[in-house]
């Protein structure tokens, strides 16, 4: 029985293709990189012999929808993206540096506010505001930066 027909296809120009195999052939280049320039070359309907999912997964060793995803990504946002990752958009800086902390450390040691019998953590995030430590800071990145610390505050 014949392996169905991919619903992507893959045409790669002779730049395109030249530029894979030199990724494939030469140089250290990330693994998924180098994973998506065999199946890109594989699958070009362009090419010598193009390879079905089924074909080129097994050939491979991965999974038939990595395949399929490749093939999908680069009929959709081309080669650049078919074969390097996206960089992370919403990643998540720390607030706090080490510099910072420390400041944090040594304002949750000191004494509280007059007419306060302890520093809550919003009272330790606002007076970071008002120091100057930090532009803004939610009492709950203080309180988590206070765990981190292994020396005991009573």
């Amino acid at each position: 029985m014949a392996a169905p027909a991919s619903k992507v296809e893959v045409r790669l120009s002779a730049e395109e293709r030249a530029a894979l195999e030199r990724l494939v052939h030469t140089g250290t280049h990330p693994a998924h990189a180098t994973r998506r320039a065999r199946i890109l070359l594989k699958a070009d309907a362009a090419g010598p012999d193009p390879w079905p999912d089924e074909r080129i997964a097994q050939a491979l060793d991965i999974n038939r929808m990595t395949v399929s995803r490749a093939r999908a990504q680069f009929a959709a946002e081309g080669l650049d993206a078919a074969l390097h990752k996206k960089k992370v958009k919403d990643r998540q800086y720390r607030k706090l540096d080490g510099q910072q902390e420390a400041r944090l450390i040594a304002l949750a040691c000191s004494q509280p506010p007059e007419g306060q019998a302890r520093w809550t953590m919003k009272l330790l995030a606002d007076r970071l505001v008002e120091l100057e430590v930090v532009e803004n800071i939610d009492p709950s990145t203080v309180w988590r930066a206070l765990q981190k610390t292994s020396s005991s505050r009573g």
